[in-house]
């Protein structure tokens, strides 16, 4: 399944350069000037793991397969875009696709990258986008709340939760509060609320763009973003899109020598990844073979069915079982054979809650 990540912020503040680092592509063009993206470039990803390293060493795998995250480079932003100033009807339009917000702040001086307000304030910059899309939101709602309630008063039971939840959503916009701050009380309230696509009840990473210097420790500029985003409950991290157009062409040992000559433990990729898991609420399980070693991503909680389907329908609509063993068993253990001798195979059924880190095998019937 992987997750599709919309890379979004004001003009200026190093989106295409973080897409072309990431993706390690140039696909995006990077350029010192306003809507250098104006259709919104998509890449994939494939999302580092080192247990599907040491999966594949073990079972003598032929191929490894990471699951795959995708990246869009949306254009930027300007203010009126909830009115269509600037590309914002198409801004909008590619933020409903995605699943996630990665919101590019930029955190650093530098006198030669000209900022559209003409001067490094993070905190308005996100200000800036959070309301164009809560003004977008707070513009559907307020037609189709008044709907639903009309519709509720005649009997329709469907339009009496509608109003409700999005009724929710409505106060909250109009406090200045995102709509990702409502509470479902159900699952039927869950289901209409993620249906109305509203542009802030996605999830949002702030991704703070430093200078080379502060891509450590962050500086000033980032420590103000992290304590938005502490006070939102939302995630933040710190990157500097400079080191990781660096990084891209080197090998495995020069990209580590150089990351650990400037103090960091892992790229800017592998900490967006981290982060977006978690803001997302995903998890990997692995499928082990001769032929490939593959992982595969699922929301937490989700049933083994559900994970099959992810394989192929096929698997989920004719689901018998999983075998399954554990991540650390199966190193431990020396493989799906040393797992069985020691019983730590385990026979899965429909209701089994697949746990990060599984290796599966399905058995089905269609």
């Amino acid at each position: 399944m992987g997750f599709r990540c919309g890379i979004v912020g004001l003009p200026n503040v190093g989106k295409s350069t973080l897409f072309n680092a990431l993706t390690e592509t140039q696909a995006a063009q990077a350029a010192n000037y306003p809507f250098c993206t104006i259709e919104p470039n998509v890449g994939q990803v494939g999302v580092p793991d080192p247990r599907l390293d040491m999966l594949a060493a073990t079972a003598g795998s032929a191929r490894i397969i990471p699951t795959q995250l995708g990246f869009v480079d949306i254009a930027g932003l300007v203010r009126g875009a909830s009115r269509g100033e600037g590309l914002g009807n198409q801004f909008l339009g590619n933020i409903r696709e995605v699943d996630a917000i990665i919101h590019v702040l930029r955190c650093f001086e530098n006198d030669d990258i000209q900022h559209v307000d003409n001067r490094v304030d993070p905190i308005s910059d996100a200000e800036t986008v959070e309301t164009e899309l809560m003004l977008a939101d707070l513009e559907s709602l307020e037609k189709r709340v008044p709907a639903a309630q009309k519709r509720a008063t005649g009997g329709d039971k469907e339009a009496k939760i509608t109003a409700s939840v999005l009724g929710q959503a409505l106060e909250l916009l109009r406090e200045g509060k995102p709509a990702r701050l409502t509470r479902p009380r159900d699952d039927e309230e869950a289901r209409i609320f993620a249906q109305a696509q509203l542009l802030t009840a996605k999830p949002v990473l702030y991704v703070c763009n430093v200078e080379e210097e502060a891509a450590a420790a962050g500086n000033a500029h980032s420590a103000r973003v992290f304590e938005k985003a502490r006070a939102e409950g939302a995630n933040a991290v710190i990157i500097s899109a400079a080191i990781e157009a660096d990084l891209v062409g080197m090998d495995g040992d020069e990209r580590m020598a150089f990351l650990e000559e400037l103090g960091l433990a892992e790229t800017g990729l592998a900490r967006i990844i981290r982060s977006g898991y978690d803001l997302l609420h995903l998890i990997t399980f692995f499928t082990v073979g001769p032929r490939e070693a593959r992982a595969w991503t699922v929301h937490k909680g989700a049933r083994a069915p559900e994970a099959a389907g992810e394989i192929h329908s096929d698997m989920q609509r004719g689901f018998i079982r999983a075998e399954t063993i554990a991540y650390d068993d199966y190193i431990s253990l020396g493989g799906e054979t040393g797992a069985r001798e020691a019983g730590k195979l385990r026979q899965e059924g429909k209701d089994y809650v697949v746990q990060d880190g599984d290796v599966l095998h399905f058995k089905f019937n269609v």
